[in-house]
């Protein structure tokens, strides 16, 4: 079942892009190579096949020729001058053969009955266990036998060389290959670290607007469009404030007017009613501003005595609110946007639970990691990422009858972004919530 499972899983195709296009310019131009290669020896093939050929029928006339008019005490001494190396004359019978050839040694017999001509009666026999050698025998006019030994070398020897030049071209091919395909996905690859990186909140480097016409195209429309999306999201804000600034008035109008009527049971509900609304609008105001929490301008704290003042302050009034531990030294951050994350967490913290604490700690790569924690009734795992969402209350102990508005999570959160940094919810063994702020 393994190996079945293992074979199944097995996937010839890669999954990238990036492979994908490798592996088919790489093929093509390996096989257009082989092809060009194929065809190059196959036409050097018949050339030289057809060079050797007709250069083999002129040579085996003329020393025949010349073999035939000299006395025959004398043929011995030419022997050595017509020796060519793929075929030589011997005086005599030769060796015994057998009359089956193969095609080379059929077109080699041709050649040789069209150098000899009708002249002298002529037979081939081919050397068993010998190859492609073969032998023409004939009778000279004076009546002394002739044999012609033949012993073909291949028509188009390979070059030693040439397995290292092609082992070349096959590097130069693949390292092409590589270059054409890096080059052609590095924008899709910077388009799409773009698209991950997006924030609106935060100073990204735009695209680079330059390079192919289409690249440079494509560039200039991401940031077109995050300038859109920047411009959308601020506009948005920009409404919210608006409104929440806009309702204080006429809700401090009604205020008033419901605290100098006649007292009454609908009275106060009234008065609990419009507090509730004043709240909600403070804390839209309140996430309104979070979203430009990066204007106020980065300055060199103590992280250490920020965290003791924080606890402080609250200990003055009678909260429960206690340092766990801490780490001194210097941090660089917007010390009012940290001061407005740590309350809100506090305040949750305080009104879930009656009591935090605060821990500071440093991790090897310099990172701040704040936590608050509470013994609380915790968050349900399915919901700390929802929590984090603006307006979004939960069903129990945490709802609007508590007084939550669901704003004091996402406010947190936002600033958390604003001044670089990030906001995680963890239920803490034994009970209660962990709200941890990491700042690098």
């Amino acid at each position: 079942m393994s190996a079945v499972a293992g074979f199944r899983g097995f996937r010839p195709w890669p999954r990238t892009l990036g492979s994908r296009l490798f592996l088919i310019l790489l093929a093509g131009l390996m096989l257009a190579q082989g092809l060009t290669f194929g065809v190059q020896s196959l036409e050097r093939y018949l050339t030289a096949k057809t060079v050797m050929l007709n250069t083999l029928e002129s040579d085996v006339a003329t020393s025949i020729a010349v073999l035939d008019r000299l006395p025959a005490a004398e043929r011995a001494d030419w022997l050595d001058r017509l020796d060519r190396g793929t075929y030589r004359f011997v005086l005599g019978p030769g060796l015994p053969g057998v009359p089956a050839m193969t095609d080379q040694g059929r077109q080699i017999a041709g050649k040789i009955q069209d150098a000899v001509g009708k002249r002298f009666p002529i037979r081939f026999e081919s050397i068993p266990g010998d190859g492609k050698r073969l032998q023409a025998h004939l009778t000279l006019n004076d009546g002394n036998p002739l044999t012609i030994d033949v012993n073909p070398a291949p028509i188009m020897p390979m070059a030693q060389w040439l397995p290292i030049v092609l082992l070349l071209q096959l590097g130069l091919l693949i390292l092409c290959t590589w270059l054409v395909v890096r080059q052609a996905l590095r924008p899709l690859a910077d388009l799409a670290n773009a698209a991950d990186a997006l924030d609106p909140n935060k100073k990204t480097p735009r695209l680079i607007e330059s390079g192919p016409s289409e690249v440079a195209h494509a560039a200039r429309a991401f940031n077109a469009m995050r300038d859109r999306i920047a411009h959308y999201l601020e506009e948005r804000v920009q409404i919210l404030a608006a409104i929440s600034h806009d309702l204080q008035t006429p809700i401090t109008r009604m205020k008033l007017r419901a605290e100098i009527a006649e007292e009454s049971a609908e009275k106060e509900k009234l008065v609990q009613d419009l507090a509730e609304i004043q709240r909600l609008v403070h804390e839209g105001v309140a996430y309104a501003r979070s979203a430009h929490g990066n204007t106020e301008k980065p300055s060199r704290i103590d992280i250490g005595s920020f965290i003791e003042s924080l606890a402080y302050d609250y200990q003055d009034t009678g909260k429960a609110v206690m340092v766990a531990d801490k780490v001194d030294g210097a941090v660089v951050t917007r010390p009012h946007a940290l001061r407005r994350i740590l309350t809100n967490l506090i305040d949750n913290a305080l009104k879930f639970a009656g009591t935090a604490e605060i821990s500071v700690q440093k991790d090897s790569d310099g990172a701040v990691l704040i936590k608050v924690l509470d013994r609380g009734p915790g968050i349900p795992e399915d919901q700390l990422d929802a929590v984090m969402q603006p307006f979004f209350r939960l069903e129990q102990s945490r709802s609007r009858g508590t007084g939550g508005t669901g704003l004091g999570l996402a406010i947190a959160g936002q600033l958390a972004q604003a001044i670089g940094g990030s906001l995680a919810l963890r239920n803490r063994v034994g009970g209660g919530l962990s709200a941890e702020i990491t700042i690098r």
